[in-house]
């Protein structure tokens, strides 16, 4: 069965809108079959978002397997000095998080990238933000958490959501073998919000 983290030939589209509201202020993006979360905002996304919305994340951020646009797009939204990588391997997800960059009005603030986790990104951030994978296995989700320290500047930080039930406990042991420093910021429902500071100054949430 098809997966939101693949590309698949042929998968019929259904034009759907992803309606909610969050921090006092309603949002209404595109969404379509074949994405994550395709019919409404998730409880991660949402505890993530409602932790670091308004944080000091710095100027330059890399949502890290995007979908359609939630959490890059409405950082961008929330601050105008924050510029937004939003990178995917699924071109379906890329091209919604387009459309949905255009219809908040941040496309100025915002750089398309279609990449198999930071393959095809050479930049250092920030910045990472992410609600990761689960589904798509380990391999994957701890390929993102590994490749992070090189993608990030002195300082910066790698920001995730993760359930307990799918792995939080032993995502924050890895991530500690990684970084110097490693933290949870929000627990809610079962999900955890974990940052994980690279060496030197640290932003504080």
């Amino acid at each position: 069965m098809p997966q939101y983290f693949d590309n698949v030939e042929g998968l019929g589209h259904k034009d759907l809108d992803m309606e909610f509201t969050l921090l006092g202020e309603r949002y209404r993006l595109k969404s379509d079959s074949g994405i994550f979360s395709k019919d409404g905002l998730d409880d991660g996304t949402r505890l993530l978002l409602e932790t670091i919305a308004q944080a000091d994340l710095g100027t330059k951020i890399l949502d890290l397997g995007c979908g359609a646009g939630p959490i890059g797009l409405i950082l961008a939204h929330l601050d105008p000095k924050r510029f937004l990588t939003l990178s995917d391997v699924n071109l379906r997800a890329l091209t919604l998080a387009q459309k949905n960059a255009d219809l908040l009005g941040v496309s100025s603030q915002v750089e398309i990238v279609e990449s198999d986790v930071y393959h095809n990104l050479d930049s250092t951030y920030d910045a990472i933000v992410t609600n990761p994978p689960i589904r798509a296995g380990k391999k994957v989700t701890y390929a993102m958490y590994a490749g992070a320290p090189s993608h990030l500047k002195n300082g910066g930080a790698l920001i995730l959501v993760i359930r307990k039930q799918q792995g939080a406990e032993s995502a924050l042991a890895y991530l500690s073998t990684l970084f110097d420093k490693v933290e949870v910021l929000a627990r809610h429902k079962g999900y955890y919000v974990i940052r994980a500071t690279k060496q030197g100054a640290t932003k504080h949430v």
